[in-house]
Parts: C-alpha cells; structure tokens; sequence
C-alpha cells in the first residue's frame, strides 16, 4: 500500500502548506496517540524540536492532537532528534516526537516519530497511524485529557550520556575542535558535551533565530567551517546538520571527510578491540564503491539497503550489525544510541584523534574513494523513470558500468527529484553516464 504522508524520515513539507499545517499536525497527534493507547496505565509522549520558528505552532498544535486523546504529554525545547529517541526510552514513554525537517532550511518542517524502545517506527506502524488519520478521532472524555508539561532536565541528560559514550579515560585536553550547529537542535548540548571532556571549543553556527537554521552552515554548507578550521588552526572541524542526527568532519586542512571514511574508521577501530558486530557495516545504495573494497580487504562485509537511515537501522538489527549509517553522515552506533547520533559520532572521531596521535587528514583517510557523481533532475509531473526512452538508457548505462562501477537511480523521497548517481573506476565514463541518463529523465518529464 502506497503512503500518503510519511515519507523516507517521517512526514515533511513546507510549513502552512500541504501536509505541514497545524491541522494535520494535531490529527498526527490524534492518530499517533491513539495507535499507541496500549493497557491501563497512564500514557505519555515527549515532544522535542529542533529551532525553526515553526517548531512552537507545530509543538502546540501536537499537543492538542495527543492530550485531545488522553495522552500526558513532556516538551523538553530544543534538542537533537537522537536525543529525544533516548528520552523516550529512558522516561518509559510510550511515544516520542522529533519536530524537525532535519538539513532543510526553516520553511520546512516535520513531523518524526519514535516507538517506546527509542526506535524510528516501522512501515507497518506509519501505514497504521496514516489510516487513523483519514478516520475521526477517538476523542477521551474531558476527566481522561492529558495533561502536559516542560521539563528543565533533558539537556543536562542528553549531555551525560553523549559523554558515556567514550571510554572514562579519553580526555579531549590540547585538542582544537570547531564546532558548527547550524543555527539548530545541538547549538547548546554539541559544544558543552565536546568542551566538558576538556578540548578547546569553537563554536559557530550556534545563534539560532528561527529563521537561519541550516542557512549557509552545518554539514550540508560546509564552505564557512572548512575556512573556520583553517582560520582557527584547530586539529578537527565537526559539522552537524539542523536536528543534529548526522556529522561531516574537516580535517585540519579544511578538507571535508563524509560519512563513508567515518564509519570505516569507526568499523576498523572497533574491529581492531574485537568490538565490531555482524562482521562488518550497513549503509546504503549509495555508499561508495571504495568503501566495499577496503571492508573486504579487512575481512569485513558491506551491506547495503535502500536509502535512509531508518532502513540501515532495521538491517542493522536484523543482523546485529553495532555500525551502520550514510555517506551523508547519519551515523548509527548501536551501542550508544537508538538511531543517527552526530554528536556520539563525533565522540567517536575525537578519542580516535587522541588515541592515534594523528592528525586528522591521515586518520580519516581510511580509504580510496572511486570517482563517484550525484546529480539532480527535478520534474513537475508524472513517472520519468517509467518512460521507455529512460529505461533503455538505464539499461545501456549498466551495462557499459558492468564488472567496473555501479549505478543508482532513485526518486527522492521528500522533493520531486529523480537522483541519478553513478560510480566507477573511470571518472570521464561515470560523467557521461550520468548526464546521459539526466538528459533522458529531463525529455520524459
């Protein structure tokens, strides 16, 4: 059954459009609520957001939508998604919410949704909650509202628990470290957690106001902390993206490190104090193809799902991997965290940083990645990769790419853009790969 509203990471749009409006916000609420109205006990939801100015009329409107059902409802403010995953486990609550549209900038928003184990909802329960929100609601008589609260403790409990993340005897003291928040959900807790275990913090993009969140900053504008690092002469850069769930590291050089060389390190390190789980690590289609050589190499496997993190994970738990994420950075380490982390990744960099005594730029040169090219068409109508003109150009392109590369078409899940991404050992052939298959996409549009 084809879905309505969610999409690859939850429900997203433009605010006070389409799916993105305080109404549809509250009937989420109704029907998240409802679908998870489970015994006798007093039910509860916590409810985080990242800074957009949208995040208040979004967070009232889904409380109205949970308590109208009978559920109590906890806020806890700004915070990354991770971090609301981790309270919904620890505060028994039966539901979370993240109110984010992640790397977006602040016209979006969305709605993210987190069972009671702390874990990104599966297909069957999204499919579940769409139904209800086509029904009416199952409203509770007026004794059984919910009530609903701020708490003044989440940070601080965010922050512990992204320090336990690395071993009690890792300092960060004589490290440099830029760190960039894009304006968003980490502003407070990223540098405060990075500065307590002793290193010299610079923090940027930490001055959100509601508006600029992810505005030429974070992991997905990397121009103004690869400068920063340089400028700075610090050892590292980390760059999170608005509700902090994935991390892109600069090198001391200003030199950008994806999400690939970081879960290669992360996977060789853990391998190394025979820590790895599952015999190697789960990323998606569009991991490069240089990542799979070097984890063969090392005795390790690469497992790929279709894109999105919440994929990786299902996989991830499937075959008790402890390692998976994305090229873009969405890093999941099982053992600290129920789904992408940026900060307890970057944890994870830093002790490796001072563990090896290396600079940057050679510890996260792990690999050689092949020539890889991503590119872009947006349509306004239709199903371009249904037309046979694409379709036989597809076909001609694997071909040619057979036994030396690899291809990946995909419509995204959030935009009306067909991705078309190709990789292999000659770059001047991966180039015309692609832009013949986009010249084809763009014909039949």
């Amino acid at each position: 059954m084809a879905r309505k509203f969610f999409g690859t990471d939850g429900i997203r749009g433009r605010t006070n459009e389409g799916v993105m409006t305080a109404a549809m916000a509250m009937k989420v609420g109704q029907a998240a609520g409802t679908h998870f109205l489970r015994g006798g006990h007093r039910h509860r939801v916590v409810i985080g957001k990242d800074t957009r100015l949208s995040g208040y009329m979004m967070e009232s409107a889904l409380v109205a939508g949970f308590t109208s059902v009978g559920m109590d409802v906890v806020m806890t403010g700004p915070l990354p998604t991770p971090a609301i995953a981790m309270l919904t486990r620890e505060m028994r609550a039966d539901l979370g919410v993240m109110i984010s549209a992640s790397h977006n900038l602040f016209e979006d928003n969305g709605i993210k949704l987190f069972g009671p184990d702390g874990f990104k909802l599966s297909d069957e329960a999204e499919t579940a909650i769409e139904l209800l929100l086509e029904q009416e609601p199952l409203l509770v008589e007026a004794s059984r509202i919910g009530r609903a609260r701020r708490i003044d403790d989440a940070r601080g409990r965010y922050i512990h628990a992204v320090k336990q993340s690395v071993s009690s005897d890792v300092r960060f003291d004589g490290l440099k470290v830029v760190v960039d928040c894009a304006h968003g959900a980490a502003y407070q807790v990223a540098p405060a957690a990075i500065w307590e275990l002793g290193a010299d913090v610079v923090a940027m993009g930490v001055e959100p106001d509601g508006t600029n969140i992810n505005h030429e900053v974070g992991s997905t504008a990397l121009d103004a902390i690869c400068t920063r690092v340089v400028e700075e002469g610090a050892d590292i850069g980390i760059a999170l993206d608005g509700d902090a769930d994935r991390l892109i590291v600069i090198d001391e050089k200003g030199k950008p490190v994806d999400g690939d060389q970081i879960m290669a390190l992360i996977a060789t390190r853990l391998k190394a104090r025979e820590a790895l789980t599952g015999g190697g690590v789960v990323a998606t289609v569009m991991s490069n193809l240089g990542l799979e050589r070097y984890l063969q190499g090392e005795g390790l496997t690469l497992e790929r799902t279709k894109v999105g993190d919440r994929y990786v994970l299902e996989r991830m738990k499937e075959g008790g991997f402890n390692v998976g994420g994305e090229q873009s950075g969405h890093m999941i380490l099982l053992d600290h965290a129920t789904t992408g982390d940026g900060t307890i990744a970057a944890m994870r960099v830093l002790a490796s940083l001072v563990r090896s005594g290396r600079p940057a730029s050679e510890l996260l040169d792990v690999f050689d990645p092949v020539p890889q090219l991503l590119k872009n068409v947006r349509f306004s109508g239709g199903k371009p990769l249904e037309d046979k003109n694409v379709k036989a150009c597809i076909a001609d392109a694997e071909s040619e790419l057979a036994g030396s590369g690899r291809l990946v078409i995909r419509p995204s899940g959030t935009e009306p853009v067909i991705r078309v991404m190709a990789e292999g050992d000659d770059a001047a052939q991966v180039e015309r790969v692609v832009d013949r298959i986009c010249d084809a996409v763009r014909a039949a549009a």
